[in-house]
């Protein structure tokens, strides 16, 4: 397919609309098109996250995901208020279960300062207790800042400002090929489908599936806002954690499994292609190897509700099994080079009159208002 237009967006998530809304607020007689290939925006990561709106705590300081999630957490906020999104300022714990953990929770501080994270403060077990009556644990720090939204219902909004602003929304337009889109400049923003978009060697997009719980609710009381484990440095989830929403259900998870399709949502999905492209990439052979212990704990908490609900209850030990039903499901799009190293911070490259938007996991929803700008900025827009 071929399209005359002034800029191209390829992706109708909520980073493809963020760019495409700049880029008109930018240059307002600019014809500017979406192209998503589903039949309504956002269909994949954008709707089938946590919605949490990131504070920037656990991004390495001077990294573009620590930039770009501090500035696009504020924006974020001021988009939701001008356009009558609901959010829910209820902050969070990040909390140490033991004492070996006081380190990285000291390092989680320590970020959150040099990110210009406001009022991050480390707290004990009493303080934990007046927060979260139902949490447990040796300290925690409290980042008062983090919210949730619904991010599909800004994604829609993004849509409408793009559509007033004079540019198209094409959705059920699948673009396989960005260099044969007639435009000025092209900007993919394919999220799970960006490698292929990129016609990356080097790099491959590795599909992770994350399950959540949610707790029922009778139960959901036991969580007022946001409860969060001490991450593992070495692996770029988070963990199981619990979240409250904007329509006060509370999810717990996810657990972040490897994927045998990268669009597809149900525990036992299968895509031929996918599949093959996964297991025939030797950094997916190469990751196995460096991350199998924490690969094995969480394929073990997707195989055994029993040790989903142990883990959660480190945090919340009054929760129960009878608690818990089936929650929802996402597929995070991880990049990952061929030597096994995962991709940690957003990536972007240029391919002539192409700009590719090669890594964008979480924070990139709270992110995503910055990651436009920070795109119309290497476009020169």
């Amino acid at each position: 397919m071929t399209v005359d237009a002034d800029v191209a967006v390829i992706g109708g998530g909520i980073v493809g609309l963020a760019v495409a809304r700049e880029v008109l607020a930018r240059r307002p007689r600019a014809h500017v098109v979406v192209f998503e290939k589903e039949s309504a925006v956002a269909p994949h990561q954008t709707s089938h996250n946590s919605g949490v709106i990131h504070s920037g705590v656990y991004y390495a300081p001077g990294s573009l995901k620590a930039t770009l999630c501090v500035r696009g957490a504020r924006l974020m906020h001021e988009f939701c208020a001008g356009h009558g999104v609901p959010v829910s300022v209820g902050g969070k714990l990040i909390v140490a279960s033991s004492e070996d953990e006081l380190p990285r929770l000291e390092t989680l501080r320590q970020r959150a300062e040099a990110n210009g994270v406001e009022g991050a403060t480390l707290i004990g077990r009493a303080a934990i207790s007046d927060i979260e009556p139902a949490a447990v644990g040796v300290a925690a720090l409290l980042v008062p800042t983090t919210a949730v939204t619904d991010f599909a219902e800004v994604a829609r909004r993004l849509a409408a400002d793009v559509e007033a602003a004079g540019g198209e929304v094409r959705t059920g337009q699948r673009i396989d090929d960005a260099s044969a889109v007639n435009a000025g400049i092209v900007v993919a923003c394919a999220g799970l489908q960006s490698d292929r978009l990129a016609r990356s060697t080097d790099v491959r997009i590795v599909p992770f599936r994350g399950s959540y719980h949610h707790l029922r609710p009778a139960a959901a009381q036991l969580v007022r806002s946001m409860i969060y484990p001490v991450p593992d440095p070495r692996f770029p989830f988070l963990g199981v954690h619990f979240t409250r929403h904007v329509d006060g259900s509370v999810s717990v998870g996810p657990n972040a499994v490897l994927s045998l399709a990268r669009e597809r949502y149900s525990r036992l999905a299968v895509d031929r292609h996918d599949m093959r492209e996964t297991l025939g990439f030797r950094g997916t052979w190469s990751m196995a190897r460096k991350y199998w212990r924490a690969g094995a704990g969480e394929v073990a908490r997707d195989a055994s509700s029993r040790l989903f609900v142990r883990d959660a209850r480190r945090y919340v030990p009054a929760v129960r099994h009878a608690d818990l039903e089936p929650g929802g499901m996402g597929i995070r799009a991880q990049a990952v080079r061929a030597d096994g190293t995962l991709v940690d911070d957003f990536e972007f490259r240029r391919d002539q009159h192409v700009l590719h938007v090669i890594n964008a996991p979480s924070p990139a929803a709270t992110a995503s208002l910055a990651i436009a700008e920070h795109v119309a900025a290497m476009a020169g827009i």
